[in-house]
């Protein structure tokens, strides 16, 4: 699944008291699912993007009594979808396959823009964070590779904790130029913590703007401390890029 999150209050199905009255990716999938199916469907996802953010690779299973082949629901459920909610692709999975449990790896993009305002390419609009043109990027690599290993990744999620570990592995973490003046962040892990990488961007853009250096940012990992790390960077600009299984 592909989707801009930009409308919805993130990918889990929550009390609609608690989302001000804004509508979920889980759903909006679901609803659309029952309607191409026939019968009421519950979905399981890979990662559980918060509001705001959005997807070009989320992975999505679901059940079904329903006779319509993969064939058809492929070409049945997009009529159902809104238009920042989309099918890339469908297939037949075995009824043990887990999308979450079972995924080895997640790719994560995060997406800054250091031009001018006004020329923001249009199919980025929505999807990108503004950072200054001046920003120190070989530095900011530097500590960016320092996240590549197994560690305890405590000092950059959100309290209160939601998970029983804070450890993961990061298999890849750098900078890149993805066009002039348009910067991306991207990282691959087993798994990550809720705002991980946000925050990461937050401190990283510290680094960048010359009030840590690579260091610093080493040394506020390890120190266990959310306090002690830069603030959380917006949810427009990240994007859940893939899952490998």
């Amino acid at each position: 699944m592909g989707y801009r999150g930009t409308a919805y209050a993130g990918w889990e199905a929550q009390d609609p008291a608690r989302t001000r009255g804004r509508p979920t990716l889980q759903g909006t999938l679901e609803t659309a699912l029952a309607a191409a199916l026939g019968h009421p469907v519950r979905v399981s996802a890979a990662g559980r993007t918060d509001a705001g953010v959005h997807a070009d690779g989320q992975v999505v299973a679901c059940d079904t009594t329903s006779s319509l082949p993969i064939a058809g629901l492929r070409e049945t459920l997009p009529r159902w979808l809104p238009p920042d909610l989309w099918l890339a692709d469908a297939v037949d999975a075995p009824w043990t396959f887990d999308p979450r449990g079972q995924a080895r790896r997640r790719w994560y993009r995060y997406v800054l823009w250091c031009g001018e305002a006004g020329e923001i390419p249009t199919a980025w609009r929505g999807r990108i964070v503004a950072a200054p043109p001046t920003l120190n990027v070989a530095a900011m690599r530097t500590a960016a590779w320092a996240l590549v290993g197994r560690h305890d990744f405590v000092a950059v999620t959100a309290r209160p904790l939601r998970s029983a570990t804070t450890v993961r592995t990061v298999f890849a973490a750098d900078w890149l130029w993805l066009s002039p003046g348009l910067l991306a962040f991207d990282i691959c892990a087993d798994a990550f913590l809720t705002h991980m990488v946000r925050i990461l961007v937050g401190s990283l853009l510290w680094v960048g703007t010359a009030r840590w250096t690579p260091a610093d940012f080493a040394d506020a990992l390890l120190t266990g401390d959310r306090q002690a790390t830069g603030p959380t960077a917006p949810a427009a600009g990240l994007t859940l890029i893939r899952i490998e299984y």
